[in-house]
């Protein structure tokens, strides 16, 4: 691991660490947190050796994709920690989109998958750094720039694929960083509804059929948005609506499940 040095040329909200290597960006930035570091404080590193995504998944993390955790102190508990992963997957889309070409299929999954057509280009995991009240989140992100892995249990995909061309790490990041201030400083000074409806609006696959797996068990329903929560309602029929927190989505469909 190298020694980090201060990047300018971010909104000045951003305290921007690099690293050549690390073992997990979100790791370092739950230590730094832990140890009282403030919002803002953003770590990226050209690669990870031990990268993690949702449900403790392994993220691979090749040169020439976006990595990074930023350290965040809302106010909200869990309520706050829903909100940030969809303002964080808005601002993803935010960003990719102008770099696709014209009528590219970009879309959001619950709870914060970005997706070209039905492939993922970039996921999202926060954690609560360790502390009591006012505890700080680590938000981290991960997005397929330049390469994708191609052993995924769900399809995924990269930005120079779906012919957005090679765009560099530092280029998406500071994207990123304009859309993700915008979305975060909205919803601190409107509340999530503004928020819910402008990811409502990129969702895929609302009035659908979807399965979600939850801890083993799958539920088969029809997709019907997300309640002022951020929870996923599942339409179950005649065992009318389940609404879920967390779990696993599949889109389903006369030609056979495609997980994404």
């Amino acid at each position: 691991m190298t020694q980090p040095t201060a990047t300018p040329g971010l909104p000045g909200f951003f305290d921007h660490v690099a690293f050549t290597t690390v073992a997990s960006t979100n790791d370092e930035a739950l230590a730094r947190a832990a140890d009282g570091a403030p919002e803002g404080v953003l770590i990226t590193a050209r690669t990870q050796t031990a990268g993690r995504g949702r449900r403790g998944r392994a993220w691979e993390s090749a040169e020439g994709n976006l990595f990074l955790s930023l350290i965040l102190r809302p106010e909200g508990g869990a309520e706050a920690a829903a909100a940030l992963g969809f303002a964080a997957a808005l601002a993803i889309a935010d960003t990719l989109e102008p770099l696709l070409p014209d009528g590219a299929d970009i879309a959001l999954k619950w709870p914060n998958d970005v997706l070209i057509g039905r492939r993922k280009v970039s996921g999202l995991l926060i954690e609560r750094a360790p502390g009591g009240q006012g505890a700080a989140l680590v938000l981290g992100v991960g997005v397929n720039l330049a390469s994708h892995p191609g052993d995924t249990p769900y399809p995924a995909t990269d930005l120079a694929a779906e012919g957005g061309g090679l765009v560099s790490a530092n280029r998406a990041l500071a994207g990123f960083c304009e859309a993700f201030l915008a979305r975060y400083r909205a919803w601190q000074r409107d509340g999530f509804g503004p928020l819910r409806a402008a990811w409502l609006a990129r969702v895929k696959g609302i009035g659908g059929p979807i399965a979600v797996e939850i801890e083993g068990a799958r539920f088969d329903g029809v997709f019907r948005g997300i309640d002022d929560a951020g929870a996923l309602c599942l339409d179950l029929g005649a065992q009318g609506m389940k609404k879920v927190t967390a779990g696993d989505v599949y889109f389903t469909g006369p030609a056979g499940e495609d997980p994404c």
